[in-house]
């Protein structure tokens, strides 16, 4: 069920969210200590305000009770990613090039899971992680479990 509210939820918002100015970085549906919490991750290149948040939580929050698609009570939030945004597709790498990231490999490459760099190249084949310690690593973007950006 968690997956269809998502699916649902994100198909909406990324119709709406371009119409605001905003882009949509990631859906959760999940149960938490309290109950049941709907999350939406929002983000536009200036930084997200609270009108911004409150504006789409408005949105949303008349799509869901329009649809009816969850069933029991829960909890919407809207937010900024934060400085540690998650990075999900190749286009958040590309607008991220000169940022520093941490990527986790769904797999171990040259003996290794993990790497944390400035991204210095993404193109639609791989991304290149100028790394910390010196020297640099391309890995495909399939080949990525998790990445985000650190600070």
């Amino acid at each position: 069920m968690s997956d269809h509210v998502i699916d649902k939820v994100r198909d909406f918002a990324e119709g709406l969210l371009p119409t605001m100015g905003l882009e949509l970085v990631d859906v959760q549906f999940r149960r938490e200590g309290h109950g049941w919490v709907l999350r939406l991750f929002i983000d536009r290149e200036e930084g997200v305000t609270v009108d911004h948040c409150a504006d789409v939580s408005r949105e949303i929050g008349q799509f869901l009770d329009v649809e009816d698609l969850i069933g029991h009570p829960y909890h919407l939030e809207v937010s900024s990613p934060g400085l540690e945004r998650p990075l999900k597709s190749m286009r958040d790498f590309q607008r991220f090039v000169g940022k520093k990231a941490k990527i986790r490999m769904h797999e171990n490459l040259d003996g290794q899971k993990v790497f944390v760099g400035i991204i210095g190249e993404a193109t639609e084949e791989a991304i290149q992680l100028d790394l910390e310690e010196g020297g640099k690593v391309r890995v495909a973007f399939d080949q990525i479990g998790r990445a985000r950006l650190v600070f």
